[in-house]
């Protein structure tokens, strides 16, 4: 298989390309940033890549987001996404997106070379490959509507539950009272809180938060 990988550890990376090449296998480029990542699979079209979450600059998930451009872009690649810790929010979109040639796995728990091997091929073939922690960690999302909050989200809310009015949470959040509804009104959304005659979503979605 023709593979790109993008890791900005340079120990991480130079050691997967000699793992890789060792195996049978053509390492077509080795990058360490997510633009760069994504000219290289542009240029290249290789038949899978391997890419870690946590990229320059800023270190947080511009790996995950550069998985996902591939998966929309060049669908006929499959991606290996490989992680300190699972990176929920973008997780989900990247494993729902399609059917198979797909891949989440933990690098701490990546103990043998011949199963890394065997799972690049069968993403590579179009199958999908799961480390446990990853599925165990999605499920739990799934059922708690409120892991689906975004943090700025979880702070509305924890505002509104300390009894705060939009203004006051505007003031506090330094934002205006436009983005506290709006920020309000996904949080409805998320925690399935429709307009009804009968209840009210504010004190239902407090009484979720304080349940948590």
């Amino acid at each position: 298989m023709r593979i790109v990988i993008a890791e900005d550890s340079v120990l991480l990376r130079e050691g997967l390309s000699r793992l890789l090449v060792d195996a049978g296998h053509d390492v077509v480029a080795a990058t360490t940033d997510a633009e760069t990542f994504l000219r290289a699979v542009d240029a290249q079209r290789p038949d899978v890549v391997v890419v870690d979450v946590r990229m320059p600059p800023t270190f947080t998930d511009e790996g995950l987001r550069a998985a996902l451009v591939v998966r929309h872009q060049w669908p006929a690649v499959g991606v290996m996404v490989l992680s300190q810790y699972v990176e929920e929010r973008y997780a989900t979109e990247l494993l729902t997106d399609r059917g198979g040639g797909v891949g989440y796995l933990l690098k701490d728990r990546v103990a043998d070379v011949g199963d890394f091997i065997d799972a690049l091929r069968r993403i590579g073939e179009g199958g999908s490959v799961l480390d446990p922690e990853v599925v165990a960690q999605l499920l739990a999302r799934s059922r708690n509507p409120l892991a689906t909050l975004t943090p700025r989200e979880r702070k509305v809310l924890g505002l509104m539950a300390e009894g705060r009015s939009n203004a006051a949470i505007a003031a506090a959040l330094t934002i205006g009272t436009a983005a506290v509804e709006k920020y309000i009104n996904s949080i409805f959304s998320k925690l399935s809180l429709p307009p009804t005659d009968g209840d009210h979503r504010r004190v239902l979605a407090v009484l979720r938060y304080l349940d948590r």
